[in-house]
């Protein structure tokens, strides 16, 4: 199954942003690749209304020192970010309960060291893709801002300053007035502003279009899009996969690839394989903006409430929330409260939030922050997946460095603690 075999037929499931940019570069490798999805075209689940941030800067794991404390809190506050379904679930338990094992100083340290590599790779990938292609997807260049509520938050800067230094990422703390410098539209507001964390180097765009506008590339370059294609599971014996069962058949290749989000961990369980992806509910709101004045150049986070504002062209996308609640797709209005007051908190007259779109869609995290990219112990099967809120950011780097594994290639990035065998 190596690049020395030659050219393979390389069956994805998924026709999100990661299946699609991982069908890109297969088949750039030189391999015959097919995608199947359930849904009636590409991006129509957790890539279809994300916050729109490609944030390689800000790549930073949810389990971090500090969060088990506020965790608790969060559960007796009505805007939290974080939201824990009571639920009987073992793996939801297995989730938390690894997480909480992350939150030490160390590995943090080591998560945050994982993400920002595979980051910045992925932002020189998606530069280079889109130069190349000429795609248009609402992207922009202004760069994040963190905003920061009290001078609280601004604890233990110094340390994160550090870490995003050592692996080359472009930061910096700005005070008050050099946020409004950067973001004029916050003048109006500036009394809720302790200050921000600064990446400049980071870009906006819109997700969807972006992987909409990537599979029309795809097809012309001769990759198989099949559509309204259910997955029941797959079919192994020995050290192989043999199909991909279906409502429309079995359908075979030589390697398969799973990028089917937060489904993935059913698909592999019958094969004895635990992938320890629990999906984690986000919400977005996309409202016209009316006041272009008053709305932000590029992308704001709200530190305390862990929700983004972006700018996609006259739109507003506002996202945020992590809610624990199973395969649970229904809309919370307490949920989109909370979003709704944070736009309103920062950008109060750029939008006209009563033409707002309510969206939301299952991230798949792992309880460590990086993704899973690569083999598994079946000889023919990969992963691409367990991206969390990072799934836009990471992936055009994450699906490079998947093309180089499945043809058997050098990679370009040291794979180390971005595959499978870190859970070992």
């Amino acid at each position: 199954m190596s690049s020395k075999e030659g050219h393979m037929k390389v069956l994805i499931v998924g026709a999100g942003v990661i299946g699609v940019t991982s069908a890109w570069y297969l088949q750039r490798a030189g391999h015959d690749v097919t995608v199947v999805d359930r849904q009636q075209g590409p991006a129509l689940e957790t890539s279809f209304a994300n916050a729109g941030m490609v944030s390689w800067g800000y790549a930073t794991p949810w389990a971090a020192p500090g969060v088990p404390l506020k965790a608790l809190r969060w559960q007796f506050e009505r805007d939290a970010p974080l939201v824990m379904h009571w639920r009987a679930d073992p793996a939801q338990w297995r989730f938390v309960g690894a997480m909480l094992r992350n939150c030490a100083a160390d590995r943090y340290a080591v998560n945050k060291a994982r993400l920002l590599r595979l980051g910045r790779y992925s932002y020189t990938a998606i530069v280079e893709l889109r130069e190349s292609l000429g795609l248009r997807y609402d992207e922009g260049s202004g760069g994040t801002l963190e905003l920061f509520r009290d001078a609280s938050q601004l604890e233990g800067m110094d340390r994160e300053l550090e870490l995003l230094a050592q692996a080359g990422i472009p930061a910096r703390l700005l005070s008050t007035d050099e946020c409004l410098e950067v973001e004029p539209g916050l003048a109006r507001v500036r009394e809720r502003l302790a200050g921000a964390l600064s990446f400049p180097g980071d870009e906006i765009g819109d997700c969807r279009k972006f992987t909409e506008s990537l599979a029309a590339h795809c097809a012309a370059a001769g990759v198989t899009f099949r559509y309204g294609v259910d997955v029941a599971g797959l079919q192994a014996a020995g050290a192989r996969v043999e199909g991909v069962e279906t409502d429309q058949g079995t359908l075979t290749a030589d390697a398969y690839v799973l990028a089917a989000g937060s489904y993935t961990p059913g698909l592999l369980a019958p094969l004895g394989i635990r992938l320890p992806v629990f999906p984690v509910k986000g919400y977005s709101l996309t409202a016209p903006i009316v006041d272009p004045e008053a709305a932000p150049v590029s992308t704001m986070i709200d530190e305390a409430r862990k929700v983004a504002i972006t700018r996609l062209g006259d739109r507003l996308r506002v996202a945020g929330i992590a809610e624990l609640a199973g395969f649970d797709m229904s809309l919370s209005e307490t949920r989109y409260g909370v979003i709704e007051r944070v736009a309103r908190d920062w950008f109060p007259d750029a939008a006209d939030l009563s033409q707002a779109e309510y969206w939301c869609g299952l991230r798949p995290m792992t309880p460590d922050g990086p993704p899973v990219v690569g083999p598994t112990r079946y000889g023919n099967l990969f992963l691409n997946n367990g991206h969390g809120t990072l799934g836009w950011t990471l992936s055009c780097g994450s699906s490079r460095l998947l093309a180089d594994l499945v043809s058997g290639r050098e990679t370009e990035i040291d794979p180390e603690g971005l595959t499978l065998e870190r859970y070992a």
